[in-house]
């Protein structure tokens, strides 16, 4: 990978409609409430770390922060299988949202599944598939045309995070 990559192209430029019904979509699982906000902010970091998206990762780190998630766990959540800093529930999170973001070919077990259905109620089970779904669409996009991290750091008021 060249680290010196510029930007491709500005998708949300070039197909306005199509990132506002992502974004509507995005927006709809978060009203929800269904899934806790500190959970969501981890499930986002892990899928974007999985999938390497750059822009995903920093803003989704840059939000974790400004919503008071501690900076350690932060930095665990790449090695949330040792790191004992994780709850039950988010560590069944974090396994799905792997299972989900890199589909094996037999799918996600039973296993997996039936640890799911131990911390999650069925309504939660269903928007935390569509909170992966959508993170995985928006690390596709900007890995695909190499958004900058941060470049939206002021429209999002990411920049108070404080993190440089």
């Amino acid at each position: 990978m060249n680290h010196t990559a510029q930007p491709r192209l500005n998708y949300q430029q070039q197909s306005p409609e199509l990132v506002n019904k992502l974004v509507e979509l995005s927006m709809a699982i978060t009203r929800s409430g269904d899934i806790e906000q500190r959970l969501s902010h981890l499930v986002d970091i892990r899928a974007s770390q999985l999938n390497g998206c750059a822009f995903c990762l920093d803003m989704h780190v840059k939000e974790a922060k400004l919503h008071g998630e501690r900076e350690l766990r932060l930095y665990h959540v790449a090695i949330w299988r040792e790191s004992p800093l994780f709850t039950a529930k988010e560590r069944a999170a974090l396994a799905f949202t792997e299972a989900l973001t890199q589909i094996a070919p037999g799918g996600i077990s039973d296993e997996l599944y039936a640890e799911m259905r131990e911390q999650f109620s069925e309504k939660e089970l269903a928007t935390l598939t569509f909170r992966v779904m959508t993170i995985n669409a928006w690390n596709r996009a900007n890995v695909a045309f190499r958004t900058t991290p941060g470049a939206a750091d002021k429209a999002f008021g990411l920049d108070k995070a404080e993190l440089f």
